[in-house]
């Protein structure tokens, strides 16, 4: 009998992929007609006393990831994103996070490699974040696991391009056994 494979991990940042920011269009009686093309689809909302826009569409795909990968929430919300993005995006419940060691001057994905890299261990794994640095990339090249690193804009999130992208790539990952 063949064993199934892991699916790979998808690390998934909030602040940025799923919470949007810097886009005229997602500012409090922002208007569409200054740009040709749509925005994100979404709602605003407050959470522990901050305004998120949180984008509809981006838990829409991951939605259609969670088929291909196990989601984990590599942000900075670390238990917050469970307290909050289910119920608000009917996003599933009960997905782990991580916790980061504090800091000051976390700017930059940098701050989250320890993290990821004890709980991803040797398992393949898929980051999607808008705060990558050359930190993160080096340790993408040196990982011994298939790595890969999705950059959004943060003012438009996961879109159906890093979606598909996410998605050949965890299907590819899920093809490898069967090659060797």
């Amino acid at each position: 009998m063949t064993e199934t494979p892991e699916k790979p991990l998808l690390l998934v940042d909030i602040d940025g992929v799923i919470s949007l920011f810097g886009s005229p269009l997602l500012q409090p009686g922002g208007s569409a007609g200054a740009s040709s093309t749509p925005g994100p689809t979404g709602s605003f909302h407050s959470i522990d006393g901050t305004p998120h826009f949180l984008s509809a569409t981006a838990a829409a795909h991951l939605l259609e990831l969670h088929q291909d990968f196990d989601l984990v929430w590599a942000s900075g919300w670390e238990e917050r994103a469970e307290e909050h993005l289910p119920r608000l995006l009917g996003l599933p419940s009960g997905l782990p996070f991580l916790r980061f060691e504090r800091s000051p001057g976390r700017t930059n994905a940098h701050w989250k490699l320890a993290a990821i890299d004890a709980y991803a261990g040797a398992r393949p794994l898929a980051w999607i974040d808008d705060a990558f640095n050359e930190a993160c990339h080096e340790w993408a090249a040196e990982r011994g696991a298939p790595t890969l690193l999705v950059q959004t804009l943060p003012e438009d999130g996961l879109t159906s391009r890093e979606a598909q992208q996410l998605a050949a790539w965890a299907q590819e990952q899920q093809r490898e056994p069967e090659r060797a």
